[in-house]
């Protein structure tokens, strides 16, 4: 839509408020509520302020101010809010007028225009497969002298002696892919997601119940440009969250809410395109070009740093392990869901032609999280990085000296952030990363989550050494 469009929308939705969303540097939405009336055509070029000290990793006091410029493509009548519109903004400073560097949307904006920059293509599209958990009861504390966490689910294994509600249908342990109601108990609500988020410009290919127990879902988002589907990802989070609240639900999109299960993961999917032709299909391994190897090759070969980006907090390395079905070994094949990239049988079609990498979960920053992926893949085109060779055996099952050969995903957000210290020329092309936006992220990164959770005694801690 263009300005001229929101505004006709707003008359004739009668819509009474304007809500205006951004995306902070971590990668938590924020947003604040204007009258209709005072949104005008002005409005998409001239923004509003905001005081950006009070936001995560951006300014310092002395220098706050900033605008935020609302995107006219990007408003969706809120379902959740009574006649309320809702938009997207870009962060701008006030004075220079300039985009802001730390703003994660002007970073998969960068990107998208790098990109086309080299004359490699002029589109990259991801489609996002994010999983997630809805419990019933959920409740945790941290503080000085207790910490603790606890959730529940009707269809948790543990309730099936304890809990009425269950009637015996509770989803065993690593069982829960594709069950019928009345063991998926979340089908209606799944339902009501996913159209929803038709109702809100989200295109959608489908859902099902994922197989962890206690209530782990996907629902399955079309592909589309990295800004506009970054903007849908953020979307998507935001639907779940209402529509599970509206039940009295809650759903997660924390990496491993359960230990010894299956975790959630964000497999994205990815095409590039140059003058509506798209360049990976191809003669090669799975149906690949040459172009599509080499991008793979690029993502392989700085998935370390990546991780920093696509995997970003501590909880994260509890869902890369051998054995829940996690991609903990940095290779790719046809077929085989347990590489780190995947090539896709069901593509027989030119234009589906794609490859899905399967590292990523969805606590990342989408805008970061994709922008830094596609200039992964770009720098292994431009220096025509090879993948090395696939492999197509049960990565779970390899003998162990087969399994040496294979690079493994990092064990830690630690050992991400050094990597990500080590290897981030291929992010600086372009000025899409500054240095400053990578240095910001180290830091907020290891003073907020890694340090701090070093330093909290542990409850399983207590566990092992109380007794000592």
């Amino acid at each position: 839509m263009t300005p001229k469009e929101v505004l006709a929308l707003c008359r004739a939705q009668e819509i009474h408020a304007i809500d205006l969303r951004f995306m902070d540097f971590p990668g938590m939405q924020k947003h604040f509520t204007i009258p209709a009336a005072a949104l005008t055509e002005d409005s998409f070029e001239n923004g509003f302020s905001i005081d950006g000290s009070s936001l995560r990793g951006w300014q310092a006091i002395n220098e706050s101010d900033m605008l935020v410029v609302p995107q006219a493509e990007t408003a969706f009548v809120d379902p959740f809010m009574t006649k309320t519109l809702a938009m997207t903004c870009n962060i701008q400073d006030p004075i220079t007028r300039e985009d802001y560097a730390k703003d994660p949307r002007n970073v998969a904006r960068k990107a998208e225009a790098y990109m086309k920059s080299t004359g490699i293509a002029d589109t990259a599209n991801f489609g996002p497969k994010a999983e997630f958990f809805i419990f019933d009861d959920v409740r945790f504390d941290q503080n000085e002298h207790e910490s603790y966490y606890h959730v529940d689910s009707v269809e948790g294994e543990w309730t099936r002696g304890q809990s009425a509600a269950a009637k015996g249908y509770a989803v065993r342990r690593r069982e829960g892919y594709f069950p019928l109601p009345p063991t998926d108990t979340l089908q209606d609500i799944r339902s009501e997601i996913m159209l929803t988020l038709i109702e809100c410009g989200v295109a959608t290919e489908g859902h099902h119940h994922e197989t962890a127990t206690a209530g782990q879902c996907e629902i399955d988002m079309a592909f589309g440009p990295l800004v506009r589907t970054a903007d849908h990802l953020v979307r998507y989070k935001y639907v779940a969250r209402n529509v599970a609240a509206r039940h009295g639900k809650s759903a997660t999109f924390m990496p491993k809410p359960l230990w010894n299960d299956n975790g959630s993961g964000l497999h994205l999917h990815l095409s590039l395109w140059k003058k509506g032709e798209p360049l990976f299909p191809g003669s090669g391994y799975g149906g690949l070009s040459d172009i599509a190897m080499h991008a793979m090759g690029g993502i392989l070969s700085h998935a370390h740093a990546l991780a920093a980006f696509c995997c970003p907090t501590t909880n994260s390395y509890k869902r890369l392990l051998p054995g829940f079905d996690a991609p903990v070994n940095l290779t790719y094949s046809y077929r085989n869901r347990s590489a780190a990239i995947r090539i896709p049988v069901h593509t027989a079609h030119a234009e589906d032609k794609r490859f899905e990498f399967r590292v990523p979960d969805p606590s990342c920053n989408a805008y970061l999280a994709m922008s830094a992926v596609l200039m992964a893949a770009i720098d292994g085109i431009q220096n025509k990085t090879s993948p090395g060779a696939p492999l197509d055996k049960d990565l779970y099952d390899l003998d162990p000296t087969e399994l040496e050969s294979c690079r493994k995903t990092p064990a830690s957000l630690e050992e991400s952030l050094a990597a990500l210290r080590d290897d981030n020329d291929f992010l600086l092309r372009g000025d899409v990363f500054t240095e400053d936006v990578i240095d910001t992220w180290i830091w907020y990164k290891t003073e907020h989550e890694v340090n701090a959770l070093r330093q909290r005694p542990h409850p399983f801690e207590f566990a092992l050494y109380y007794d000592v």
